[in-house]
């Protein structure tokens, strides 16, 4: 048997050692990969371990550890930098951390850069000490507005900021006899509620010891003072008071029994991050954010009011110095409110048993709207409205940003194996944006134009004051509408239908029926009035689609460079002799010949240039190339983008025909319809990112438009 089980092994090794070497990787190589990876001398800065006297020294060389945690919450947010810009008449910042560089963006949010400034100015004046660090933050938005991702966010970046030198905060622990006693120092017993060591400090001694502290610190431009509330959680204070008495009063000595150890926040360890979700109410009571007597424990200390038969294991017990999450906060019972004013007005928890025990934390939930309203109807519940800071967390509202956010799931980063055909994800986030949107007051506009304001696009007679006004007088966009959960569902739906799954590709037409088909049976959609007004903003959506698309294939056929140019330099020619009333040379006879007027016309029409104007825009033409020249730049075909489109429609037009691109639905073409045909395509390929299938595709539904006669946008 055992040289049977050793012939085996050889044989199994050998065929491993064989299977390694043919994939081309060693055990030793894999070994290096893994151990490259990991940092000992950053493991041993993050896990310092020192006597109080050396923790002191910690804190006289950077005061910035006893920050408390409002204080470094903000601190870690302006940690990853941000930049100013104007939007709409508005100063706003965008701050980099929402766009989650921890984890390239998996959880980055798009969009709402305001409304994400008024959660970070609240963050600042609680950091400052301005009263809102007694506060409850409650961001209130529809379902799906990313609320649960921004407090992940916050959560995710203090585990991160903590392990960094800048975020590095301290806690203790206790060195005792087996029975947390005062008798030897043979066991640790770490602080339970990973308090700053500085509250073991009398309290006599605090105001000189901070005072000299926040000179240092604001030196360093440290944000508002440092502070230590209170005093240390029940069981520290009993082993304390033991230690004091042991030690006749000695702190010194008592002191001898901590050992400070660095803090790295975790919620998975349940240290500094506390999540709270609704249940049952039958099945949860409030021991559950405060902790409970450990039964077990009274037997060996004799009574139940006895700290160390305590479990401070609460959430917010175990998120002090951190964030408390509460999910869907306004679901909670009555009792779990009442804690939670406690906990934001005066900083303090009422474990069973003992008295009130104060918190440093951050303490934000998230509710939807229809919750919400209850809470304002309820006059039971006046005492917690009024401790709470309320923040909008909307839908998105602008076309760029809701791309992104499927972009980041759907991009071709993620999705290997089949091609999303240009303007899909596009027409799926323009349909999202529309249902968001208030129906315009301004005469004049349509809702698919107010999306291209929005989005930053220019349209005559509508500047930032106008834009401006419109969003002020509808301040509800983005609070109705469809949620990009329900999209990125449908996205993904479509991705495995078998549709896409044969033709390897996925096109605007697919998502836009699955978005169609979804409605039926939408949730949270219960009027027929909503489910058809959503069904006609796909008819928008559609009408748009195929405007972009009819642009891009003019874009192809007229993309001959050479074509292009020597129409620009013609008609550059004629404008110049126009302006200044002289004759133009003709190239071919060799005279002198009055301007082409039906040439400029003819370019000036395809962007609605009306005869009145004319004067005035080949003026426009002549002063903005003679600006060009005064700076030392060259005018070309495309600086100018207006006339630059006026050059493709002409051209488009003059070669549509030499093209015979209607001829693509019929079932015979020529050879050389199909060489022109397949250049177009190339084009498309490479200006606009189609494949050969998805480039066809368009080809032939754009040459169907022009076949039944729609030449609109021509």
């Amino acid at each position: 048997m055992n040289d049977y089980t050793q012939s085996d092994r050889r044989s199994t090794g050998s065929a491993g050692h064989g299977a390694g070497a043919g994939a081309g990787v060693s055990r030793q190589q894999l070994l290096s990969i893994i151990e490259s990876a990991v940092d000992r001398k950053r493991f041993h800065e993050q896990h310092w371990e020192g006597s109080f006297d050396e923790y002191l020294d910690v804190v006289a060389r950077k005061p910035a550890v006893v920050r408390n945690a409002y204080q470094r919450l903000y601190d870690m947010v302006l940690s990853f930098g941000s930049e100013r810009y104007r939007k709409f008449k508005k100063d706003l910042i965008r701050y980099h951390f929402f766009s989650d560089p921890i984890d390239r963006g998996t959880d980055a949010i798009f969009g709402l850069d305001e409304e994400l400034m008024k959660l970070v100015d609240v963050f600042r004046s609680a950091a400052e000490g301005y009263g809102t660090d007694r506060r409850i933050l409650l961001l209130h938005g529809p379902v799906g507005s990313s609320k649960s991702t921004i407090v992940r966010l916050l959560k995710k970046g203090l585990e991160y900021y903590s392990r960094t030198e800048a975020g590095a905060l301290y806690s203790y622990v206790w060195l005792l006899d087996a029975d947390a006693g005062p008798t030897a120092k043979t066991h640790e017993f770490p602080c339970p509620m990973h308090e700053e060591p500085l509250l073991l400090v009398p309290a006599d001694a605090r105001a000189q010891l901070l005072a000299r502290l926040n000179e240092t610190y604001a030196a360093e431009g440290g944000h508002g003072k440092l502070r230590l509330y209170g005093d240390v959680n029940p069981f520290s204070r009993k082993v304390m008071n033991d230690l004091l008495v042991h030690y006749d009063g000695d702190w010194r000595q008592a002191m001898s029994h901590i050992r400070v150890r660095r803090l790295a926040l975790n919620e998975k360890d349940r240290i500094g991050i506390g999540t709270f979700q609704p249940k049952d109410e039958k099945n949860q009571d409030s021991t559950e954010l405060t902790g409970d007597i450990n039964y077990r424990k009274i037997a060996q200390y004799g009574s139940d009011s006895d700290p160390r038969a305590f479990n401070f294991d609460g959430e917010l017990c175990i998120a002090n110095r951190g964030l408390c999450e509460f999910i869907e906060v306004l679901k909670l019972d009555v009792a779990f409110l009442y804690d939670l004013l406690g906990a934001s007005q005066e900083r303090v928890i009422k474990p069973k048993k003992f008295a009130q025990t104060y918190i440093d934390e951050v303490i934000i939930g998230h509710t939807n709207e229809p919750e919400y309203r209850k809470l304002q109807s309820n006059e039971l519940m006046e005492a917690f409205r009024d401790r709470t800071i309320k923040i909008d967390i909307p839908y998105n509202i602008c076309l760029e940003d809701e791309i992104k956010i499927y972009k980041k799931d759907f991009g071709p980063e993620r999705v290997k194996h089949i091609h999303i055909a240009p303007h899909t994800l596009e027409v799926a986030a323009m349909w999202a944006i529309l249902t968001r949107l208030e129906e315009p007051k301004k005469a004049g506009i349509t809702l698919m134009q107010k999306l291209k304001l929005y989005n930053g696009k220019s349209i005559p007679g509508f500047t930032e004051d106008s834009i401006k006004e419109m969003r002020e007088s509808a301040p509800r966009e983005g609070m109705d509408g469809i949620s990009p959960r329900y999209v990125q569902d449908k996205i993904s739906n479509t991705l495995v239908s078998p549709q896409a799954l044969e033709e390897k590709q996925m096109n605007p037409f697919m998502i836009m029926n699955e978005l169609e088909d979804g409605l039926q049976h939408h949730s949270l959609i219960t009027d027929e009035d909503t489910r058809k007004r959503y069904k006609e903003l796909l008819g928008l959506v559609l009408a748009e689609y195929e405007d972009i698309i009819k642009g891009e294939v003019q874009r192809a056929i007229s993309a001959d460079e050479e074509a292009i140019r020597r129409l620009c330099s013609n008609y550059i020619d004629n404008v110049r002799a126009y302006t200044q009333k002289e004759r133009v040379k003709n190239r071919y006879t060799g005279k002198d010949d009055e301007p082409d007027e039906r040439l400029m016309r003819s370019i000036e029409e395809k962007i609605d240039i009306p005869e009145s104007r004319k004067d005035d825009f080949r003026h426009e033409i002549m002063n903005y190339i003679g600006a060009l020249a005064l700076d030392g730049k060259r005018f070309e075909y495309n600086t100018n983008a207006r006339l630059y489109r006026a050059l493709e429609l002409k051209l488009f037009e003059d070669q549509r025909d030499t093209i015979k691109l209607k001829n693509l639905v019929s079932s015979v073409v020529d050879d050389a319809t199909q060489q022109k045909i397949d250049v177009i395509k190339k084009r498309m390929i490479e200006q606009f990112g189609y494949n050969d299938r998805s480039a066809a595709d368009v080809l032939n539904y754009v040459a169907s438009i022009f076949a039944r006669g729609d030449t609109k946008g021509d």
